[in-house]
Parts: C-alpha cells; structure tokens; sequence
C-alpha cells in the first residue's frame, strides 16, 4: 500500500465494524455474501472476546475458541464475527464478551455458557441475564456498558481501540482512522507544523513528571545530526501498574503510527520499542503489527509515496525497574548494562548510540495520532489548564472495580473510587491512595475532592507517574506501605550512585527496626534527614523519588509511625512483630478447633472450657482467627 486511496478503501471495507461496534447499527446484509472475506458488514452481529493478559489467564481464550465451535454447530458462522481483542478495562469482572449492535455486556464468562450464549442470544435474541453485569448498590442487571457506572465517568482516547477491534488485523485499526493521521503529516504538514500542533494540544508525557512532549521534540528536531532515532519505553515496572502493557495488546498500531510520526517530526528514520520480556502477549502483538505495517507499506521505505523513511525494531529488557529512567533505558537498548548517566546532556541531544533521541512512553504516543488526526484543539479542550487530555490509571487494591480506567485530567480521587470503582469493599472506610507507584506519595481524605493533574499530586507530595493508583482501606498499615514501597526501590536500585545504593538500604533497616517494635523517636528523625539526603543526591529519578512514600506517610500518618514506636502496637493490625492474639472466654465455646490447627501448639484447654493462647509461644501466622466460628479470637 503506497497510496492514501489505498488507505481509504480500506476503511470503507470496515465501515461495517464502525457501525456495528461503535453506532450500535446492525450493518447491511450483503445478499449471497458468507463469512469475512469479502467486507464485514456481511454479518449482523460481532461478539468481542477479551484476549489480554488478564482475561486470557482466566480461559478467554477457551471460551472463544468454544464459541466459535457453538455458532458453527448452529450454523450461525456466516452471521456472527468472533474477535478476540484486547482489554476492555473492568479486569475483575473477565472473561468480559460484549455482543454488537446491542452492546451487551457479559462478564466473568466461563467456557461452559456458551452454549446458552449462542443459543439464546445470538439464535433467539434473548440475553442471558444471570450473566449480566450486576451494579453494585442494587443489585441491578445492566443492559450494556454505558449502563455500567464503571465506564460512565471515563473518557477512552489512548485506550479507544481497546476492546473495540481485533489488535492482530492492521485492517480494523485502519477502519478506525488508523494511519491517516500519519498520511495526513506526510502529504499535508511540514515537520515543524507536525510539533506545533502538538505544543498547541497540551500533551505531557504520561511516564513521569510530566514534562512537555512538543518542547521534548523540538529539541530533538533542532539537533543536527545525519542519524537520530524515536524510542518506546514500555519497560513498565511499577507494582501495580499494566496501562501500557494493555495497550500496546489491544492498539500496537497506533504506538507504531505515532513513532513514524514523531520520525518524520525530528528528522529520525529509525525506532526502538524497549519492553518487558515478561509481557509475552504484547511482544508477540507488536511482532504482528510490525510485520504487517511493513506488508502494507506504512513502514519501511518512501511511506505514501514521499521520501520518508522509517521502520521500526523491538528491544527485550530483563525486568530492572531502573531501566525505566531514559539513560539506563538507552544504554540497555545498546546492549550495556541498564544504569543511568548524568544529565545534560539530554538524550534529545545525545542519545542512543550517540545520536539525538526522543523517548515517549506507550501512553504518550498513544494519544499523538489522534491529536493529528482530530486537530490539537479537540485534546486541549479536555483536562485543566496545565494538564491537557486524559489519563490512563490502573486502579487497584481495596476497591470493588479493579482495572483499567481513562479519565479527563481533572477528575477528582472521590470520583474514581466512589462512582468508577465502586467504593471500598465491605463498607470499609477510605483511607489513602497512592498514586505514581514506588516513585510516588499518598492522597488522603482531605485530597478527596481536588481536581487529580500534574500540579495538584505535586502540591500534595505525590505524582502522576505512569498510572498506578492503589487504594488502601482501615485495615491496611501506612508505615507497612513506606516499608513494602522502599524494599521495592531498594531490591531495584542499580547501586551506580552512593545515595540511592546505601542511603535506602539504612531508610529501610529503619523501617524494618519500627514494624518489629524495635524502633526510637529518633529514628522518624533519622528517616526524614536520609530521606531529604537521598531526594537532594541521588544520581536518577530512581533514587530521588524513593523516599516519596516514607515522606508522604510520615506527613499524613505520623501518628501510626508513633504508635509502632511508644505504644509497640500497630493500630492497623498489620505488622506481625507487634500482634497479639487472644481468646475472650466469654464468646469461646471450648470447641477445641483453634487448637488443633495451631501449627505452634500454643493453644491450650478443655472442651466446653475457655482455651487460651501462650504468648510465648505463639508464631502469630493468624490460623487460629481464620478457623474460629465464633468471634472468639481478636488481634491488636
């Protein structure tokens, strides 16, 4: 395909999927037309299966497969479309399939419904309603997803394509508009038109600090050299976290349409794709998406008959979370060991292999063929002042919709976890979120209400980060948090620089002393000072940004870090140096199975008699409150 008439025709081929998936119209039926071959929109219905990682570790993948046998056996098979695509967000409730043009929404899908799925719905026209959608407050069925509270509040431009078309058939991303807006750059704008307009939309890089994305390629664009490059970073790392990786499974094309695109702005002519080894499905999707952008001509040499050249390369990495800083990235990419260098200069100005580099992140690129394709006034619309567009957050922990949500820079934290994530679990009370991951700090019920973008998670001691958003409850230990976070960033530390290598391994060694009952007041003055020491020193954002969490609890959870050191107790029941269990003789029943389960031997009584636990030597691994019927045992 050297031609955007190419192009067009093969999204009027698929205009049938576009009315089908997104109108929610059945298409015309083509007369004597059977199967796909010749166009979509020969059949009435289109049933998406989602294929990513999470759904496809809960036999998504069985369950089409099994449909596809159904409807044949039914003979449907030149009337319903099975695809498989990626993820649609709401994990929790996988398998997820959604029937077109109804938009009927079934969850948690098992191998075995299909057979009723295919029969009376795509035979009869009947949903299946025990395999609905149940809403959370009443109990209610919900029809199809926009009934769905979890999908009212979001806004899906980076993740548009998910769940919506198959991610290993260049030929729906086109019946989507894909690769026009690179056509659209190619035949319509000059580089410098192609960086203003994404100056003008506001975009900021969705992997850290959110630093400008136009202003990162103008620079790129302004270095002289005969060789520069586009880098992806899809090294994503943090704990947590799976946005980038749910897109490049549901939309590899649109990060390849937006490399090209970035090439042609900053002069490069090559990229690189920098991912995980562990995210086998998106390796293996953007292996397809290459191929067949390659076969159909939007990479390689003279794309759309110009005299623009770009292809693009994948780069495995080993899983070092450090590698998620922009120079400990490149030198892994060129086969060195993944550690950081200092800066400047900045890799727009010497990067890999030496040579002027822009590097985005999935996300980032994610939104940058539709800012071309729809014009930077529709980005800039969205969002706040400073921080245009949406976000993409993988919402998780103790909240009853766990997933993948896309939202307009703006929204508050009490509109993501009451309404999109449907409260806490078991009426509970909220009582942090942390945002940013490792690198990041924690929200409180005070920051419920504030508009979530770049300045305000700054103002209140967090960050943006990649996305993750984790949300804890009563029960879970704030001094536990900073201590699981920082042995994270500690366990990942390169060890290049002395700040990061044995500053957090002293922070640490403190917070292990206070969750065992060991700890000193002086030693919250101990943290604060390392803390301030490493932040100041460190060599990369690793290292700076590790005593996020322990500065952000200690501002907002001093009171529990005390606690663990006065009281030797932790008020959340958590840190199991400083738990005690006993019994209440008056709820006990003298039943005996506390007993018989304790692994220690530390029960002891008689039948029909109170029993009693041995301080001693009990080993705290919390059996015998598991096994009690009656309320008897408690923690504290």
């Amino acid at each position: 395909m050297r031609s955007i008439e190419e192009l067009t025709t093969i999204r009027d081929k698929h205009r049938g999927d576009v009315i089908c998936r997104i109108e929610r119209k059945a298409p015309t039926v083509k007369a004597g037309i059977g199967g796909g071959s010749e166009g979509s929109d020969s059949y009435r219905s289109h049933v998406l299966i989602c294929a990513g990682t999470g759904c496809s570790s809960m036999e998504s993948r069985l369950v089409s497969k099994n449909l596809r046998e159904e409807i044949g056996r039914l003979g449907l098979d030149k009337e319903i479309k099975v695809i498989e695509t990626g993820c649609f967000g709401f994990c929790n409730m996988g398998p997820i399939m959604v029937v077109y043009p109804e938009g009927t929404f079934y969850c948690q899908v098992q191998p075995q419904d299909v057979t009723v799925i295919a029969e009376e719905h795509l035979r009869q026209g009947k949903p299946v309603e025990r395999l609905l959608y149940r809403h959370t407050k009443d109990g209610a069925g919900a029809a199809s997803m926009e009934d769905i509270e979890f999908f009212k509040h979001q806004k899906r431009v980076a993740l548009e394509n998910c769940g919506r078309i198959n991610p290993e058939d260049i030929e729906e991303y086109i019946g989507q508009n894909g690769y026009f807006a690179l056509a659209k750059c190619l035949k319509e704008m000059s580089r410098e038109d192609v960086i203003d307009a994404v100056k003008k939309s506001g975009v900021r890089g969705r992997g850290g600090a959110g630093f400008p994305t136009g202003m990162k390629w103008s620079f790129a664009s302004g270095s002289k050299a005969e060789q520069k490059y586009v880098v992806c970073n899809a090294d994503e790392g943090d704990p947590g976290a799976f946005m980038d990786r749910s897109v490049l499974e549901g939309d590899p094309h649109s990060v390849l349409e937006a490399m090209a695109i970035a090439g042609y702005a900053i002069g490069a002519s090559h990229g690189y794709i920098y991912i995980r080894a562990e995210y086998p499905i998106a390796v293996e999707r953007l292996r397809i998406a290459i191929r067949q952008a390659r076969e159909y001509g939007v990479l390689g040499e003279g794309i759309f008959d110009t005299d623009f050249h770009f292809d693009v390369d994948i780069r495995l990495g080993a899983g070092a979370f450090v590698c998620g800083e922009e120079t400990a990235l490149l030198a892994s990419t060129e086969g060195r060991r993944g550690e950081p260098r200092p800066r400047p200069p900045y890799p727009a100005v010497q990067g890999l292999f030496g040579r002027p580099t822009v590097i985005n992140n999935v996300e980032t690129l994610a939104n940058i063929p539709k800012i071309i394709f729809r014009g930077w006034e529709w980005f800039a619309a969205m969002g706040t002042e400073k921080s245009k567009g949406t976000k993409v957050f993988a919402l998780a922990g103790k909240i009853n919709n766990i997933g993948l949500i896309e939202i307009p820079m703006g929204t508050t934290l009490r509109t993501i976890i009451y309404d999109i994530g449907g409260g806490i679990p078991k009426g509970k009370k909220f009582k942090a979120a942390q945002t940013g991951g490792p690198s990041g700090g924690c929200l409180t019920e005070t920051h419920l209400d504030i508009p979530l973008d770049y300045d305000n998670l700054a103002a209140a001691g967090s960050m943006m980060g990649s996305g993750g958003l984790i949300v804890m409850d009563e029960d879970n230990c704030m001094v536990d948090i900073a201590r699981f976070f920082l042995e994270f960033t500690q366990d990942e530390s390169c060890g290049k620089c002395p700040p990061c290598r044995i500053g957090t391994k002293r922070m640490l060694e403190i917070l292990n002393k206070i969750t065992s009952g060991n700890g000193v007041m002086e030693d919250l003055d101990r943290l604060e000072v390392l803390a301030e020491t490493i932040r100041d020193s460190s060599l990369c954002a690793l290292g700076q940004t590790a005593p996020n969490p322990v500065l952000s609890t200690l501002k907002h959870f001093r009171s529990e870090y005390e606690a663990h050191i006065r009281e030797k107790k932790c008020p959340a029941g958590v840190c199991q140096a400083l738990l005690s269990y006993t019994i209440d003789p008056l709820k006990c029943k003298g039943c005996s199975l506390c007993a018989r389960n304790c692994p220690a031997g530390a029960i002891s009584g008689k039948i029909k008699e109170p029993y009693v636990i041995d301080q001693a030597k009990c080993v705290k691994c919390g059996e015998c409150i598991s096994r009690c019927k009656f309320g008897a045992i408690s923690k504290g």
